[in-house]
């Protein structure tokens, strides 16, 4: 069996780890050649993002992996879905801690 051409896969395992700011780390997985972007973002227990998260260029939309995500607003469980559209904006952040995917569709 043949690759479809543009397929990519990677492991999270495989992924190099970036510290963003004490307690969060990033974990690239894929970029597109139009900025877009998959990546994996570990939050520790107590975390919180350093400053206001803006969404710019684009949207950014979330899955929680694991754990409870706090977007500054509300808590978010394991299996939460949330888009936020351009311009938006929050202050992620993590009591018991979490693992995030993170697309942004338009870089």
């Amino acid at each position: 069996m043949g690759r479809t051409p543009g397929y990519v896969w990677t492991s999270v395992d495989d992924a190099p780890v970036e510290e963003l700011c004490p307690g969060i780390r990033i974990r690239p997985l894929w970029t597109g050649g139009d900025g877009a972007k998959a990546q994996v973002l570990e939050m520790d227990p107590g975390s919180c993002w350093e400053g206001i998260d803006v969404h710019a260029p684009g949207p950014e939309e979330v899955f929680v992996v694991a754990g409870t995500f706090h977007d500054g607003d509300r808590d978010h469980p394991a299996g939460s879905f949330l888009h936020a559209p351009a311009g938006s904006w929050h202050v992620p952040q993590s009591a018991a801690g979490c693992t995030l995917f993170v697309f942004y569709p338009e870089g």
